[in-house]
Order: C-alpha cells, then sequence, then structure tokens
C-alpha cells in the first residue's frame, strides 16, 4: 500500500474525530503523513509531534494489527516532540 492509500484511511477516521492538532508520521523514504486536525496530507510540513516508523508499521497500526503503545514499547517508532498529542492520536488510530 502506498502512502497515499495509508493516507485516506487516516482521512477517514480523523474526519470523524475532534483530534485538533497536528502529527507527522514520518517514514523515511517512503515518505510522510501530516494530520493537522481533520486535515491529511503527504506533504512534508511542521507538527506538534512527529513519530517515525517504517511504512509497513504504519500500516499495520492503522489496520489495527499493531498496537500504538506496543509499538512504542518494542522501539519499533520513535515520538519526537509533544508525547501528548502521540497519546490523543492512539485513541482515533
Amino acid at each position: 500500500m502506498g502512502m497515499d492509500a495509508i493516507a485516506e484511511k487516516v482521512k477517514s477516521r480523523v474526519a470523524t474525530s475532534d483530534f485538533s492538532r497536528s502529527v507527522k508520521f514520518d517514514c523515511g523514504e517512503d515518505g510522510v503523513i501530516v494530520v493537522d486536525g481533520s486535515s491529511v496530507s503527504t506533504e512534508d510540513s511542521q507538527a506538534d509531534c512527529i513519530i517515525s516508523l517504517s511504512r509497513n508499521d504504519l500500516e499495520a497500526m492503522i489496520a489495527g494489527e499493531l498496537d500504538p503503545t506496543a509499538a512504542f514499547m518494542q522501539g519499533k517508532l520513535r515520538v519526537d516532540g509533544d508525547m501528548t498529542v502521540a497519546m490523543q492520536l492512539s485513541q482515533v488510530l
């Protein structure tokens, strides 16, 4: 699955939520997904929180196959910036 397809799945989830902050999923060479409130983009920009992980792990997390907290504890993702934003987003995903 490409980053655009992942972004569409994320967009459908945040559209119905009250998430109002900004977070960037940084998948290295595969690209980024930036969530800013209910807006979702694959264009790189600033964010309150940056979550670095592989594209495969992001896909698994969106599919519900990888728990965000477990991924963090296993070192599969790294959080830079405001950790409370990441915690709020985990309730949406």
